[in-house]
Order: structure tokens, then C-alpha cells, then sequence
């Protein structure tokens, strides 16, 4: 049976600022789901409350196990990763202690940082580099590994492919392709669906903090929506 998370009435506020408004959004193992809005819009805000490392109000499900009231890292323990905008790395330890990090926390197998490290050959190269000096497609192929060493159900990509040369931007899709087929529900938030729109599933538009449109049959469907929403909203 493959895996559901299901998200609902997610509030978001920063101060008196409120930046997602009842947001609520469903995704299934084996497939990809975009969450598609300009600049602004809450995207990230969703993402971070999904994962629980904001303060937020709603529900977050994963197979029908509530994580509503877990904090980040034991969401993450559950089979809930993100690879957040920015990388938020720590630039000063290398490669494997970055990655070795997050198996303590996690509580993995000693054996997980080799087998991480595995999933690209240019961090096998780059093991005993600090994060920090790295290219940035070596960053976010980093990145991407450290929330993978769980073998997460659910995934949130948050921005990911901002910036890469095509040829890591390749790579990068052609990993996550791999997690689809193994069941994985991923999720990523994005301004436009650009090298998403091919293999994008279903998807949601996100304008000022708010789903205006959900989108069943696919990226080409789902980038008219956005196009349609956003011109409305002028």
C-alpha cells in the first residue's frame, strides 16, 4: 500500500503577519507533487510547517499517524525529510562529518554516512572537504543525500533546483525519479515548474498564503493553473 501524507488547516503566522492561511494539501507514495506560487506566496512557510521545524497550527499525517505534535526531528524519525531553500549546511565541517551529524541525530547505523556518501561519486571524492567549498551542485547534492540517509516516505524540496547547472539539475532529476519509483511521495515547491514539468504528477497553486487551484493530470495542467491564478490575482 503506498504511503499518504495528508495536511490540513496549516496556519503559519509571524507576528501579525499571517503567511499561509489554512492550507491544506494530500500526496501519495510513488508520485510527485508540486506546490506552485510567486515569491511570497508561503511556499516555504507550507514546507517548514509540514516538517514541523516552524511554529504552526493544522494537522500533518503520514499513513494516518498524526506528527502534528512532534518536532522536527522525530517527524523525521517517522519517514518525513526536507531539503530546505539555502542547504543550511555547516560550511566549516566536512562532508562526512555534515552527513554524519544527521545519523547521530537520526540514531542510524554507523554504516549509513558510506552508503550515503555512495549515492553521488563526486561526495566519495569530496568526503574530507569542508561544506562550505564545495559548488553549489556539490552543496545540494549533498543536501539531498544527508535527507535521504532515512530512506524518508515523504520528501519536501524547497526550491532545489534554483541556480545549478543543467547537467547537476540531470542528475538531481534523475535521483528523484528513482525515489518515485521506489514509492517515495515527494513534494517540491517551486515559482514556476520549469525541469519539473514533465514528471510532475499533480500539484497545487499557492497565491498569498492560500490554495486557489489543485490540479489532478499533470505538470502542463497544472502550470496553465498557475498562469491562470496569478493573472487573476494582479
Amino acid at each position: 500500500m503506498a504511503v499518504e501524507l495528508q495536511v490540513g488547516d496549516i496556519v503559519v503566522r509571524y507576528g501579525r503577519a499571517t503567511a499561509v492561511h489554512g492550507a491544506g494539501i494530500s500526496a501519495r507514495g510513488g508520485t510527485l507533487t508540486a506546490v506552485v506560487g510567486p515569491n511570497g506566496a508561503g511556499k516555504s512557510s507550507l514546507l517548514l510547517a509540514i516538517y514541523g521545524s516552524i511554529p504552526s497550527t493544522g494537522t500533518v499525517t503520514i499513513d494516518g499517524e498524526d506528527l502534528s505534535g512532534l518536532p522536527a526531528v522525530e517527524r523525521a524519525r517517522r519517514g518525513l525529510m526536507i531539503v530546505p531553500q539555502g542547504r543550511q549546511l555547516f560550511p566549516r565541517l566536512s562532508v562526512r562529518e555534515n552527513l554524519a551529524l544527521m545519523s547521530d541525530l537520526l540514531d542510524l547505523p554507523p554504516e549509513t554516512v558510506d552508503e550515503a556518501l555512495e549515492r553521488f561519486p563526486v561526495l566519495v571524492e569530496r568526503a574530507s572537504s569542508y561544506a562550505g567549498v564545495l559548488s553549489g551542485g556539490e552543496q545540494q547534492m549533498l543536501v539531498v543525500t544527508r535527507a535521504l540517509m532515512s530512506r524518508p516516505k515523504v520528501l519536501l524540496l524547497d526550491e532545489m533546483m534554483t541556480g545549478l547547472a543543467p547537467l547537476i539539475v540531470d542528475r538531481l532529476l534523475e535521483t528523484l525519479g528513482a525515489l518515485v519509483a521506489q514509492g517515495v511521495a515527494v513534494i517540491v515547491a517551486d515559482p514556476a515548474l520549469g525541469n519539473w514539468t514533465s514528471i510532475v504528477d499533480r500539484g497545487y497553486v499557492l497565491v498569498r498564503g492560500q490554495i486557489v487551484r489543485t490540479v489532478e493530470d499533470g505538470g502542463l495542467a497544472l502550470d496553465e493553473a498557475y498562469r491562470a491564478a496569478v493573472t487573476e490575482a494582479r
